[in-house]
């Protein structure tokens, strides 16, 4: 049985989003015959890895490209699978009667199914010597934890997640990081200190951000309109870019 809840389902704040302006510069190719998202830093060396794990609206949303594109320009290859098979929440996010509930349990258990052989298709791909690292948001946290389970990850890091219970913050190896909003419902404040207090009786490797007055979903979703939502946004994507550096250079 499943330790004590720590991070629930998405909510209402799941829902919403500001769509970001840029122009991606990634290409979409397909690795175990899944559309992924491919970021390639600007000298094409591909030496440091980020495997990223999409929030409800996709590795295809323009955020989450920009977001990929932000790490590719400093140094990392950076790779984000479309679990959701062109069917994320992006296309339904106007839809009165959607049932998100029935079609969040139908995607977990094809990201259930797609990711461990996409995982070895991109080690095979790009090597196991590689230095891998992974970051998820939301729907994509509890792969975060998984993969930090092991000894192949460098390095791991999660913002506003979802679906998270006690048992994933026990035997983690290696390290990880935790960007988290001042307001979230879906991983409150008693629940990040739970998971705090997992992690120090380990005495595992960890780092916790929190950002105050922003809510679920800044740091894909946050309006870059709003001062303290753009900061928190900007500064959870440097904060990943740096942990990730302390452990691949």
């Amino acid at each position: 049985m499943a330790g004590a809840t720590l991070a629930g389902p998405p909510g209402d704040c799941c829902r919403k989003t500001v769509q970001h302006v840029g122009e991606p510069r990634g290409t979409v190719e397909k690795i175990a015959n899944v559309e992924t998202y491919v970021a390639r830093p600007p000298d094409g060396a591909g030496g440091k890895i980020i495997l990223f794990f999409a929030d409800v609206f996709g590795a295809l949303y323009v955020n989450s490209k920009l977001l990929m594109d932000y790490w590719a320009e400093n140094g990392y290859l950076v790779l984000g699978l479309d679990y959701f098979e062109g069917d994320s929440y992006a296309f339904h996010k106007d839809e009165q009667d959607f049932d998100m509930p029935a079609w969040i349990k139908e995607k977990q258990a094809r990201a259930a199914a797609l990711l461990p052989p996409w995982i070895d298709a991109v080690r095979q791909q790009y090597g196991s010597e590689k230095k891998y690292t992974c970051v998820g948001y939301c729907f994509g946290a509890p792969y975060v934890m998984d993969c930090v389970k092991t000894d192949w990850i460098a390095a791991g890091a999660f913002a506003h997640p979802a679906f998270l219970n006690e048992d994933h913050f026990k035997g983690v190896k290696q390290p990880i990081m935790l960007s988290c909003a001042e307001i979230d419902h879906t991983f409150p404040v008693e629940s990040r200190r739970r998971a705090e207090d997992i992690l120090v009786d380990q005495k595992a490797m960890y780092f916790i951000q929190v950002f105050a007055s922003v809510k679920h979903g800044f740091a894909l979703r946050g309006d870059p309109n709003v001062p303290a939502e753009r900061w928190a946004k900007e500064e959870s994507a440097r904060g990943v870019l740096n942990w990730f550096n302390n452990f691949c250079d």
